[in-house]
């Protein structure tokens, strides 16, 4: 069927009538409901010791988890231990989990807590002289403009461990410098100079790519 110019006209007018858009986010919303309720039947099922719904939550958050965990580790192999250690312990605490419906935000918090006290064990505090953070923030301009996405992970993923830990925990997963210090057992200081540490290098590395 060959769609001519005044059916495609029509087709976009009525797209963007206002009651056609109100009923398309409807669509929307009622869609993610009923998406939630079929994450949160298929943990409810995974708690029974279901081994298909234990293979489906894998599958579904496998991916979302390991490029946390490779932000925070750094590597691929550090980053699939981490991962299948932190499954484990999911799964085998998940008859006690109350909040079906919060599955996703829980698996998260143990898959950081685990690569935190993964990174504990991988000192990488270097010194960075307290002076330059305030030139680093007073500077100006959108340095980051051009580069992508993919390099901007790449960058990250290449950074020293201590400094590439906590950027990821302050900017990506949007830690407090308060909460950082307290998890990897450094001070509040430590936390601010490694993250200004890994701005400066991530500013200095990827303007070399653009």
């Amino acid at each position: 069927m060959k769609w001519s110019t005044t059916a495609t006209q029509k087709i976009f007018s009525i797209t963007f009538q206002p009651f056609h858009y109100l009923a398309l986010l409807l669509i929307v919303n009622i869609l993610l409901e009923n998406n939630q309720q079929l994450n949160t039947a298929l943990v409810l099922k995974a708690q029974r010791g279901n081994a298909e719904a234990l293979k489906l939550l894998y599958s579904q958050y496998n991916k979302a988890m390991f490029n946390i965990c490779i932000r925070l580790m750094g590597n691929n192999e550090d980053a699939e231990d981490v991962l299948h250690d932190a499954f484990i312990i999911a799964f085998k605490s998940l008859h006690q989990w109350k909040e079906a419906v919060q599955f996703g935000g829980w698996l998260k918090r143990i898959i950081i807590n685990e690569c935190i006290k993964q990174g504990k064990k991988k000192k990488g505090w270097d010194e960075w002289e307290d002076e330059k953070h305030d030139v680093l923030d007073e500077e100006k301009g959108t340095w980051w403009d051009g580069v992508t996405m993919a390099q901007i992970h790449n960058q990250i993923k290449a950074l020293p461990d201590g400094c590439r830990q906590i950027f990821t925990l302050y900017a990506v997963e949007n830690y407090s410098h308060k909460d950082i210090a307290e998890s990897l057992g450094v001070s509040e200081g430590t936390s601010k100079s490694q993250y200004h540490r890994a701005k400066q290098l991530l500013r200095e590395r990827l303007g070399r790519e653009i």
